[in-house]
């Protein structure tokens, strides 16, 4: 992959207001090499701490950050935290602000990131949602700590694994069937015995309806399938991470 290659961030294309800012990252137009080529956001691999924050300083001027992301520690968690907090870079998979100029930001490499707002532009959240998350309700966790109602609420879901790779294990589907049977529908009979592919979108697109959340953008794009614009953790390994940002301006 060229070093000089053009930024080239997802603008999400749905009907937020105005004052609404938001974009995900692609691996393209960084400085990282080997493994992590191109624009790689994540800290929590082996890539060089430099290439790094240059790849950082690149997106974040592209995009006219108003000022750095508000970082969290992501655990594949549930749990939803406001910020700026304190103390900084809490454990957490979700994050929200009615700060103008705050930016809440969530990095993935397969993992679904799922950015939020409100009609009136009051508040933004984001959050990453992998499986072990979204069993474990991070989205619904999200929308009850949001200070509005879920029908006022839109959600955009960035690029994630897709269903045509996702090969997990009976215990995946168990632990989202248990409580939703109607989740059956989002996996399908896998090559092995007792392996199914989970369809990370789909079961993300259900559990926002059952919180009452019906306006959903976004989805489909799968990191797994497009190795020249994605890092994906199931296919590569070792690999990136992009971001997913959302902001008040």
């Amino acid at each position: 992959m060229s070093v000089s290659a053009p930024l080239a961030p997802i603008i999400p294309d749905w009907p937020a207001p105005a004052r609404v800012r938001a974009a995900c990252s692609t691996r393209e137009g960084g400085v990282s090499v080997g493994a992590y080529a191109g624009l790689n956001i994540g800290r929590s691999g082996g890539d060089e701490s430099a290439a790094v924050d240059e790849n950082r300083r690149r997106l974040f001027s592209a995009l006219a950050l108003p000022q750095p992301p508000e970082w969290i520690h992501q655990v594949h968690g549930s749990r939803a935290v406001q910020v700026p907090s304190t103390p900084p870079e809490q454990d957490a998979d979700a994050c929200y602000t009615q700060v103008p100029g705050v930016v809440c930001a969530v990095q993935a490499a397969d993992c679904l990131p799922v950015l939020f707002c409100d009609d009136d532009a009051t508040v933004v959240a984001a959050a990453h949602a992998g499986w072990r998350g979204l069993a474990a309700g991070v989205l619904e966790n999200m929308i009850a700590a949001l200070p509005v109602a879920p029908q006022r609420l839109l959600a955009w879901l960035g690029p994630a694994i897709g269903p045509e790779a996702f090969e997990v294990g009976e215990d995946v589907r168990r632990a989202f069937v248990a409580s939703d049977p109607a989740a059956a529908s989002c996996f399908r009979v896998g090559k092995a015995a007792d392996k199914y592919y989970a369809d990370l979108f789909a079961l993300a697109r259900s559990r926002l309806a059952a919180a009452g959340v019906s306006r959903v953008y976004g989805g489909g794009i799968s990191t797994h399938a497009d190795p020249a614009r994605f890092y994906s953790y199931r296919r590569d390994g070792v690999t990136g991470r992009m971001i997913a940002l959302i902001w008040l301006a």
